[in-house]
């Protein structure tokens, strides 16, 4: 197809619109099996996506599902709707638009499946869900075209392994069907393109004019930023006044208790009670949508949120957006920043407000980065199988199902592309009997094999257990929280962990409002209004980001210079001293540093390999210490570098650093440890083992706890080799403990270990000293403080000359 119906050529017209080059190629390629276009932002994706499925329409408006419309995020679909509405309306076509997502009423979700509309609008759980129902192939029966957009955030996730598994199930239904992926912020075109197309076939990759380059700068603020922390209180004059300059500025934070704090400073010094909101995703969603509507609207002047507002909705105003803390991520830092100006060929305005002095460094790192389209992100790997079994549930949910087939089909989802039939059929017995330890146990049988050779569930009652638990999103464990009294409106969650340490009268921010405990009322946090200045600060769960690899690397090349003229004065004479005093770290070499400090010995290791797998080494290098004789207290660990201390000084650290020994040790730590059983109990909820809906009631994050450690428990005893074991040390290794950046960081440097001895605190070391989060040890330094204790006593005592 390469030119328009009359309808939407008028209309075009009308608007005096020329179409983009690149959504004249997505038209003319319009029946190609597969294309990702990559746009930046404002450089109108939708319409370049949706271009052919309107035109077709427009020729044949025959009723059915022509184009399913897939979005990571709920508020995406809904806006995308909007959008879409306008051209159709306004050019007079018949053609059905509706959404479908956890927000959608029971009767509409059924009349959809009933009487499908032309365009459906979705999300990767919603049509996982579409795809376990028995009449899935008559609901599907017309499909033609598959619409993924923001398609980079879903890539780097389960519930984008889960999608194409579904699309999988989709192409076998309806083969031919074409898939289109949209995206703004790709570093690996060709592996997205990889990713999204039907295995083996190719994808056809549009690219187009990246436009110019955005206006992005350090903010200029009078104060300089602090040693540590995370808040960056220093800068609320400064962002303030921007406000006030611009229209409508978004202001990003990493956290959602870092937006919260923020926002409650904010509006401290908002003295002309400048309309300001607050958005993330422990809100309550009517106040969410109420803040959404507002910024449609233009009746907000700023809005302090995390990345529920990082993808592609279009919020009209937006002239700037301030990044509150280091990116830590090239990637999102670019998405952020197209968040400004939502229009083709404007530049983005952006801001970035480092947290602490070392987050100056990172921040011109990653300026430096935006401006050289040098884009980050790490290789996905292989397609989880925990994911591989639910989905192996959800096809059994559709009816009964040949395993050869299944087997084929999930081989042609790019993550499941090097899937061997042995891990597929060990899948297929989990999901068939709980395996080896749980097979006595009927709960856990859920397939069976019929005499014809198909496998189908073994209780057909169980489907809506199954269905109700399908999905890869893992909850926080968290609770309500509303406003005292019957009928108390919501204000949003908090976790259950922080609920459980108030006392009534005890308060916190929520929605940046400060709120005073009362009591729980049926599960459910009941709170009232308090004028207080000072809150107790609720902690959110949201994702932690570790500073990315390349973003890492790009930092220490930096240090390779001679001077730092692109760095505030204040910062390069910081670097500088470090040089004079001791030496910068080095991409080829580990820089340790040894150093007596508080009467005790400091060791600092300068790995720069992200929070987590600093965090890991930490415990790694602690327990390596204590089994060569040494007697470590504790440690703390930034995204850079661990400080570990203790009662000796490390005089070799080689023998420390043996990968093959820390393997070891970590294997020994994780056996037993709460990282395992938190990350036994995600994995064992995707793959269905654990349920958390139950009858349409939801389990407490206690209830369900306590079942994942009981089985977990039991696994580790009677059958550590048991399938969800090992996808659970798989998912360990990758996540949490990130052992992967350890590896990588010893290869790296090799044996090229400097181990500086030096006679004070280091300027590149003394933020770790303020730095929260400190982790005790507990072990052969606490039995030598206790023998130097007791010697004392007894010096004192004169018993000392009695033992003699």
């Amino acid at each position: 197809m390469t030119t328009l119906p009359n309808p939407i050529r008028d209309w075009f017209d009308r608007r005096g619109w020329e179409m983009h080059p690149h959504q004249r190629e997505m038209l003319a390629r319009a029946g190609a099996p597969c294309q990702l276009l990559i746009a930046p932002t404002g450089g109108g994706k939708t319409l370049a996506g949706f271009l052919p499925t309107l035109a077709e329409l427009a020729e044949d408006p025959a009723p059915g599902l022509h184009t399913l419309y897939i979005s990571p995020l709920k508020a995406l679909a809904a806006d995308i709707r909007r959008n879409l509405m306008t051209p159709i309306e306004e050019t007079g076509l018949p053609i059905r638009v509706e959404d479908r997502t956890g927000d959608t009423p029971s009767s509409r979700k059924k009349r959809q499946r009933a009487d499908p509309p032309h365009i459906l609008l979705t999300t990767p759980e919603s049509l996982a869900l579409l795809t376990s129902y028995e009449d899935a192939p008559r609901i599907f029966a017309g499909l033609q075209r598959i619409v993924v957009d923001e398609i980079h955030a879903l890539a780097e996730s389960k519930r984008g392994d889960q999608l194409m598994l579904a699309l999988a199930r989709l192409s076998a239904l309806r083969p031919g069907l074409r898939r289109v992926g949209l995206s703004a912020t790709v570093e690996d075109p060709a592996a997205i393109a990889r990713l999204l197309a039907r295995h083996p076939d190719p994808c056809e990759i549009v690219e187009a004019d990246p436009g110019p380059a955005p206006d992005i700068a350090m903010l200029d603020t009078e104060a300089s930023p602090p040693w540590s922390g995370g808040g960056a209180a220093y800068s609320i004059p400064a962002v303030l006044e921007e406000v006030r300059r611009h229209r409508t500025t978004l202001i990003f934070h990493n956290t959602r208790a870092q937006a919260e704090i923020f926002f409650h400073n904010l509006w401290l010094a908002n003295e002309e009670a400048l309309p300001i909101g607050i958005h993330h995703g422990s809100l309550d969603r009517g106040q969410r949508e109420k803040v959404e509507a507002a910024m449609v609207r233009g009746e907000l002047r700023a809005i302090v949120c995390t990345g529920s507002l990082d993808l592609g909705i279009d919020w009209g105003d937006v002239d700037l957006v301030i990044q509150i803390g280091a990116p830590k991520n090239v990637k999102r830092l670019v998405q952020r920043i197209g968040r400004a100006n939502h229009r083709y060929n404007a530049p983005s305005k952006a801001r970035l407000v480092p947290a602490n002095r070392f987050e100056v460094v990172e921040c011109v790192a990653a300026l430096e980065a935006v401006r050289a389209h040098d884009l980050d992100g790490e290789p996905r790997g292989p397609g989880p199988r925990d994911v591989l079994c639910q989905h192996i549930l959800i096809a059994a949910c559709a009816g009964p199902f040949d395993a050869d087939t299944l087997f084929a089909e999930m081989t042609t989802a790019g993550a499941y592309a090097g899937l061997d039939r042995g891990a597929f059929d060990s899948c297929l017995d989990f999901c068939a009997t709980g395996g080896y330890a749980l097979r006595a146990y009927d709960q856990w049988q859920r397939l069976k094999q019929r005499p014809d050779g198909l496998w189908q569930l073994r209780d057909p009652r169980s489907a809506p257990r199954i269905r109700q638990n399908i999905g890869t999103i893992q909850d926080t464990d968290t609770l309500k929280v509303r406003w005292r009294g019957r009928g108390g409106a919501p204000l949003g969650e908090i976790e259950e962990g922080f609920a459980a340490s108030l006392t009534q009268g005890d308060t916190f921010l929520i929605g940046g409002q400060i709120v005073r405990y009362e009591g729980l009322r049926e599960l459910t946090v009941e709170v009232s209004r308090d004028a207080a200045r000072k809150p107790k600060i609720a902690t959110f769960n949201g994702t932690k980001f570790a500073t990315s690899t390349q973003l890492s690397q790009r930092i220490l090349r930096m240090f390779r210079q001679e001077n730092w003229p692109e760095l505030p004065q204040h910062t390069a004479d910081w670097l500088a001293l470090q040089r004079e005093v001791s030496r910068l770290p080095r991409p080829d070499r580990l820089l340790i540093e040894s150093f007596p400090h508080d009467g005790r010995e400091q060791l600092v290791v300068y790995g720069f390999a992200g929070r987590n797998a600093q965090q890991t080494l930490g415990l790694l290098l602690t327990k390596r210490m204590e089994e060569e004789g040494l007697a470590p207290m504790g440690f703390v660990s930034t995204d850079y570098a661990t400080l570990i201390w203790g009662l000796d000084a490390v005089t070799d650290p080689r023998p420390l650093f043996d990968l093959a020994r820390l393997e070891a040790g970590l294997e020994t730590w994780l056996a037993g440890n709460a990282v395992m059983k938190r990350t036994f109990r995600a994995s064992a909820t995707i793959a269905g083992l654990i349920e958390r809906q139950v009858g349409g009631q939801r389990k407490s994050g206690r209830q369900a706890t306590m079942s994942s450690d009981i089985l977990y428990d039991t696994l580790l005893k009677y059958d550590p080799d048991h399938l969800l074991m090992r996808i659970t040390h798989e998912e360990a290794m990758r996540g949490l403990v990130d052992f992967d950046r350890i590896r990588e960081m010893c290869a790296r440097v090799g044996d090229r270990v400097d181990l500086l001895r030096l006679s004070r605190v280091t300027p590149l070391a003394a933020p770790l000293f303020l730095e929260p989060g400190r982790v005790p040890i507990a072990g052969r330094a606490d039995e030598r403080l206790l023998e130097e204790e007791v010697t004392r006593l007894l010096d004192e005592s004169g018993l000392a000359q009695i033992e003699a």
